[in-house]
């Protein structure tokens, strides 16, 4: 969203209104999280990584408009880069599970469809500009997202139907300690 504002480079209001939209929908779906959620510790690691988080962003900030004038787009451009492509990579994490059980039941399906069209939509509109730190990211983001397809149909059709660990165990992400069903 940094990289929008017309204060780190000009005419880039459509990168600044789509992610100020998707911040504010994060938002509302952490502080949910954080809201009702009943495992304690999870909660309040999830509101430190919010605090870690909004302390990282006010200094990224401030040190972008105190120390550049102007890089600041180069600045604000690299950063806004390698979290960009942290998000694109996280579900690499759950690649070995993937690959080691054979299965995708750990692996949302919608997930990795959401990304890989995020990083189509966002290398497309990087072409047109032709801002490298919009290709560059978000091609990778596509790349990612292509491959975990990949790896999704794979072990969907050729996979063990049943994970080795069971296929009725209750999934280890979860927003409460409910059984499944109850209220």
């Amino acid at each position: 969203m940094f990289y929008g504002l017309p204060i780190v480079k000009k005419d880039n209001i459509l990168v600044l209104t789509i992610n100020s939209v998707g911040l504010v929908i994060e938002l509302l779906y952490l502080t949910v999280y954080v809201v009702y959620a009943n495992d304690r510790k999870k909660r309040l690691r999830v509101a430190h990584i919010l605090l870690a988080e909004a302390a990282l962003t006010v200094a990224v900030v401030l040190i972008a408009m105190l120390c550049f004038d102007k890089h600041r787009s180069l600045f604000v451009g690299i950063i806004a880069d390698v979290f960009n492509i942290i998000m694109y990579a996280a579900p690499l994490g759950i690649w070995k599970k993937v690959i080691t059980t054979k299965s995708v039941e750990y692996m949302p399906f919608w997930l990795s469809v959401a990304g890989l069209s995020n990083g189509i939509c966002w290398t497309i509109y990087g072409l047109i500009p032709f801002d490298l730190f919009l290709l560059v990211s978000n091609g990778l983001g596509a790349i990612f997202g292509v491959i975990q397809l990949g790896l999704y149909c794979y072990f969907y059709f050729y996979g063990e139907k049943n994970s080795k660990e069971g296929a009725k165990k209750q999934s280890e992400v979860q927003l409460s300690n409910h059984p499944t069903g109850a209220a």
